[in-house]
Formats: C-alpha cells, structure tokens, sequence
C-alpha cells in the first residue's frame, strides 16, 4: 500500500513537468504545421511528424514505438488542419471537388495499405522511409520550377488514375502526411493552375489522414509504451495540443500562398526538407 501511494504521489508531477515542456513545443508545430499546410496545399506533416519523434517521450513513448506513434498522431492533426485549409482555399474557388471525389476510392484503398506496411515495420523503418520520402521531396522543392507546356494534356483516368491515387495513399500513411506535395505535382504536370493544384492538395490531406488515422488507432491496440492518452498508435493530448494551432494558422498560410513569390517559398521550404530527411535518418 506504501509503495501505490508513493507511485500516485510522483506520477502526476513528473507528467505535469514534462507536459510544460512539450504541450508548448507542440503548440507551436501545430501552428506552424497549419501555416505550411495553407501554404503549399500539404497536411503539414513534414513539420509535425520530426516534432512529434523529439517531444513524444516526454510524453512516455519508447523508442520502439516513437515513429509509429509520431506517424499516427500527425495523421490525426491532418484531419483538421486539412480541412480548415481546404474551407479557405475553397472560398477562393481553388478547390476541385470532382477530383477529390474520383479519386476519394482509390486513395482510401491506398492507405489500408500503407497502414497494414506500417504494422508490419519496425519503427527505425518507418522512420527511414520518412527521411528518405522527405528528401526526395526536398529535391523537388530545390529544383527550379518548371516552365512551358505541362507534360501531360489532362489528369489521369481509368488505370492510371487508380495506380497513381493509390500509390499516393499508401506512401503518404507510411509517411504521415496529408499527400498534398505529389498531389500538387501530379496536378501542376498535367496542365492545372498552381493555386487549384494547392487548394485540392490541401482537401486531399484529409481523404488521406480520417481512415490512415483509424487505421494506426487499429494496428497499434493494446501495444504497450505508447505514451499517456494514446489510443492505439494516436497519441490524443498531442494530436490536440496541434490542432488547435494548426486550425488558426492555416488560413494565414493560406493567404501567403495566393500573395508570396513561389521561387522563394520553394526554396525554403526545400532546404527545411533537407534537413529533417537528413535528420530523421541518421538520428532515428
């Protein structure tokens, strides 16, 4: 009986100290991951998934379980942050509803499986696949835009379109991302104006994260040093803390990205990706 007292007596400080350390760290990711994800039409994991792999054990995840948590509760961030940006970028007439339908099928299929890979994986795997996913993005964002006819007439349909929606479900569950950076190329090489290329991309982050997100709460029930407020693989008090900064800035990013020059942005934001890739694979 001494010792329970004595374990219930320490237990709510050590949480309380660490939580004044993290929940302020991951407010800041959530807002910076909603001004990214306004910004350039992405769910915003790029920032929140390296945030999470540092602060989540201040929170009691273990380094078994780190990355797999960090992808989950991203995913579930995305949810919102998606779609606060989709409603801003939709009042700008940006958004092409008929393309998310269509694609909407072949994308769900795709995240099931990505997170079926994910069970499957260790978590320095899932953290690999990351740094390397984030660095070929990153070689994407350094490279110069390019210019003149788009290399395709029109978007995909029938096979294609089944293969490449797919592919971008899986790829983004395992990565923890809303999908919205191959969404926007994807768009953009196939002859569709940037701004509607962002503002689909940021509504497709959110037909990507709702079932990735059940999916990781599934794959990782009952798995043991998931941290305090995890349901599954979803880490719920961290997936809060970024919510509710990430749905005030994404509007902000929003507005960036219809005023800021692109060449800019893009830059920066390729060197970010750079870092973290690298980041990510030798730390992790």
């Amino acid at each position: 009986m001494a010792k329970a007292c004595v374990r219930l007596s320490i237990w709510p400080v050590s949480t309380a100290s660490t939580f004044q350390i993290a929940i302020p760290a991951l407010l800041l990711a959530g807002g910076a991951a909603g001004f990214a994800g306004g910004l350039f039409g992405i769910g915003g994991g790029f920032v929140v998934v390296p945030a999470l792999m540092f602060l989540l054990p201040l929170l009691g995840v273990v380094p078994e379980e780190i990355a797999h948590v960090a992808v989950g509760t991203s995913l579930a961030s995305i949810i919102f942050t998606s779609l606060r940006s989709t409603q801003s970028h939709a009042l700008r007439g940006a958004v092409d509803f008929d393309l998310l339908r269509g694609w909407a099928i072949w994308v769900v299929l795709g995240t099931a499986i990505g997170t079926l890979v994910a069970g499957m994986i260790s978590s320095r795997q899932l953290a690999l696949i990351f740094g390397v996913g984030v660095i070929g993005f990153a070689i994407y964002f350094l490279l110069p835009a390019r210019k003149g006819a788009p290399l395709f007439a029109g978007l995909p349909t029938g096979l294609p379109r089944a293969g490449i929606a797919s592919a971008l479900g899986a790829f983004s569950t395992l990565l923890g991302i809303g999908g919205g950076t191959v969404t926007t190329v994807t768009m953009t090489i196939c002859g569709q104006p940037i701004h509607r290329a962002i503002g689909t991309a940021a509504g497709m982050g959110a037909v990507i994260a709702l079932p990735s997100t059940i999916g990781f709460m599934i794959i990782g029930f009952g798995a043991q040093g998931v941290g305090w407020g995890s349901l599954g693989y979803v880490n719920l008090p961290a997936a809060t803390a970024l919510i509710a900064t990430s749905v005030l800035f994404a509007p902000y990013g929003v507005a960036a990205a219809h005023h800021l020059p692109a060449a800019i942005l893009r830059a920066f934001f390729g060197v970010y990706l750079a870092v973290i890739g690298l980041v990510m694979i030798t730390r992790f």
